[in-house]
């Protein structure tokens, strides 16, 4: 039987966090006697990989002729924003079973993409699940070094500045790596309805009244649900004021919250005032999008200790947890 040519021009397109479509060119000749196409896809190896893996371990997709581009989905546990290669062969089954194949293509790299709004739904889904009832809380609090807030005031015209967000939680976040804003606590203790004294952040505390952060004019987004193998869980979510550039970020590709009605964080009107409470059964990280004036609020040391266990600066999600992951990777 002749030869079947070797598959060439490999093209990957439309890829998302878990899934992509690939095309290539062949012969002619070879549209109508090719039966199967074999994919193989192999993660690209990192000095943080599997040392131990054997590299010739075939990673290879066999799946039946179709008109290409065709789309790859679920075949593997495909993870968002990792880097992949790939290449194809044809193949020809023949009469006793055995395949006339091609040669393989040339090898193309790729990276997946994020968590697009439904995946990021599906995580909020689940945090809401967990995340208990709501307390009354009245000031965002942001624990740091002494220096932090001293160069904040020398360098920074008294204001704290957006930074970019670090790549602790989900792998699959939109916002880790891309979002700029400050981190903000808001958690109380159950028995005195205060923020807690310790922190493992640092021993002097900035708090600024709720209402300067959170306000009918802020949106409230949702970005992420994690934890870090442990009991307790975390959610990020992002305040924006309406039109900002942290708003018009999110806008695209973060599930929108109701401020007075959702799980997490509300911000409602009773009696004529703001009120404000959070999930107790979460840890809530709170992102604001823009700078914050040190003179809006108040600059204490804490009496606690510093606890460093709790620290999620890059935090790894546990990709076990059956609480906070979902299906398209991790």
């Amino acid at each position: 039987m002749e030869l079947l040519s070797t598959p060439h021009s490999i093209e990957v397109s439309n890829i998302t966090c878990d899934s992509f479509r690939i095309s290539w060119a062949m012969e002619n000749s070879d549209l109508e006697r090719v039966t199967h196409y074999f994919i193989d896809l192999n993660k690209k190896e990192n000095k943080h990989s599997n040392k131990f893996k054997h590299r010739d371990v075939p990673t290879k997709l066999v799946a039946k002729a179709v008109p290409l581009p065709m789309t790859v989905r679920g075949h593997w546990f495909l993870s968002p924003r990792t880097e992949y290669s790939v290449a194809v062969q044809t193949a020809v089954k023949q009469s006793d079973g055995e395949y006339l194949v091609s040669g393989w293509s040339e090898t193309v790299e790729f990276c997946t993409g994020d968590y697009a709004k439904e995946h990021l739904a599906q995580l909020q889904e689940k945090a809401e699940q967990i995340a208990g009832r709501m307390l009354r809380f009245s000031v965002f609090y942001r624990n740091h070094h002494k220096e932090y807030f001293q160069h904040a005031r020398t360098h920074c015209g008294n204001m704290l500045q957006p930074y970019l967000k670090d790549n602790s939680g989900s792998h699959g976040s939109p916002t880790s790596g891309t979002l700029h804003g400050v981190f903000f606590s808001c958690n109380t203790e159950f028995n005195t309805g205060q923020p807690p004294q310790d922190s493992p952040y640092g021993r002097w505390r900035f708090q600024i009244p709720a209402q300067r952060l959170f306000n009918p004019s802020t949106n409230l987004y949702f970005a992420d649900f994690y934890c870090m193998y442990t009991a307790y869980h975390y959610a990020i979510l992002v305040l924006a004021p309406k039109g900002s550039l942290g708003d018009r970020f999110c806008r695209d590709r973060l599930p929108l919250l109701d401020i007075a009605c959702n799980k997490f964080l509300t911000c409602s009107v009773e009696d004529g005032e703001l009120v404000f409470r959070h999930a107790q059964d979460l840890i809530l990280e709170v992102i604001y999008t823009e700078p914050v004036d040190l003179s809006l609020g108040t600059l204490g040391e804490i009496s606690g200790h510093q606890l460093m266990s709790l620290s999620t600066a890059d935090a790894k999600k546990d990709p076990s947890c059956k609480t906070c992951n979902i299906s398209v990777g991790r």
